[in-house]
């Protein structure tokens, strides 16, 4: 990286008036990035009018009750989102490198049936470093929340992280034995029809239905009880309350060991997956880069 001389030091606008444009230029409101940042739209818009002054241009068009980024804006924007975030990783790693604690965010079912059951094997080659899992459905902001990598359920594109795909969210019904040996067996997917269904709400069952060439329109009359995470179904499934659709290689364990059974090789797949996801910026961070290798080896192994 080449070195930052004094002259070139000097010309770079203030880093408050850096700081609003950033904010103003991601929520496009002068009034949400004041009140973010902790200030007066007021004394925000001073500072973006000192920064257009420095650069010699407008940078953002104020139209009755919104505003648009200039050319020139939508030019600067990316590039100082970019520079906030290679700060905050150069300083996060700069402050922990590989050790002290990796804040890891990722689903309830994904915590509970399979990284619970493997993260051992990663506290054993990383003694010094303590991992921290917080459970959550919603799509962290690591830019403002204090997570360093994440497990999401989706299609696999976000801006401004790596990802790497885990395994596909596929899905097929499931349950237990006894439930199955109810009816005299689970033969044909038309015996579903015959035992509760969990969550028949759930768009899963919709499609995988018309894979097998179902009518769907049934469901619309069953007790819409969801339960919100695949492993609250699961234990449904498992203490015989009803038929779950869910991801088997979450289940794996269960279905090996005869708690669940999945009574029809036909899978269906929507095109999202569980995935691996950090910010590009701090891709090299030492913690960040043990816990990736760590879990895409053990992911291969599988």
């Amino acid at each position: 990286m080449p070195d930052l001389n004094a002259r070139q030091f000097a010309q770079l606008p203030p880093l408050q008036a850096i700081r609003v444009f950033e904010a103003v230029a991601r929520h496009l409101s002068f009034t949400k990035a004041a009140e973010e940042l902790g200030m007066t739209q007021a004394a925000a818009s001073y500072q973006i009018k000192l920064l257009e002054e420095r650069i010699g241009a407008p940078l953002f068009l104020r139209r009755p009750k919104q505003i648009e980024l200039t050319e020139p804006g939508q030019r600067l924007a990316p590039a100082v989102s970019e520079a906030f975030s290679l700060l905050s990783g150069a300083y996060s790693a700069a402050r922990a490198g590989a050790e002290g604690v990796l804040c890891v965010s990722t689903l309830l079912t994904f915590a509970s049936n399979w990284l619970a059951q493997h993260l051992g094997s990663f506290q054993v080659a990383h003694p010094s470093l303590a991992v921290r899992v917080d459970t959550s459905n919603r799509v962290v902001d690591f830019a403002r929340e204090d997570i360093d990598i994440a497990i999401r359920s989706g299609g696999g594109k976000w801006p401004g992280v790596e990802t790497h795909m885990l395994f596909k969210a596929d899905f097929t019904p499931v349950l237990s034995p006894r439930l199955a040996a109810s009816i005299g067996g689970v033969k044909e997917p038309a015996d579903l029809l015959k035992l509760p269904i969990l969550d028949p709400g759930d768009i899963w069952w919709q499609e995988w239905f018309a894979l097998a060439g179902l009518p769907a329109d049934e469901l619309a009359s069953r007790p819409g009880t969801s339960m919100g995470a695949q492993a609250y179904e699961a234990n449904a499934a498992m203490a015989g309350h009803g038929v779950a659709i869910l991801t088997t290689a979450l289940f794996k364990n269960e279905i090996a060991d005869g708690r669940l059974i999945q009574p029809f090789d036909l899978v269906g797949d929507d095109g999202h997956a569980y995935w691996l996801v950090y910010p590009t910026a701090r891709r090299n961070v030492p913690k960040i880069r043990a816990f990736r290798d760590w879990i895409l080896a053990e992911i291969a192994c599988q």
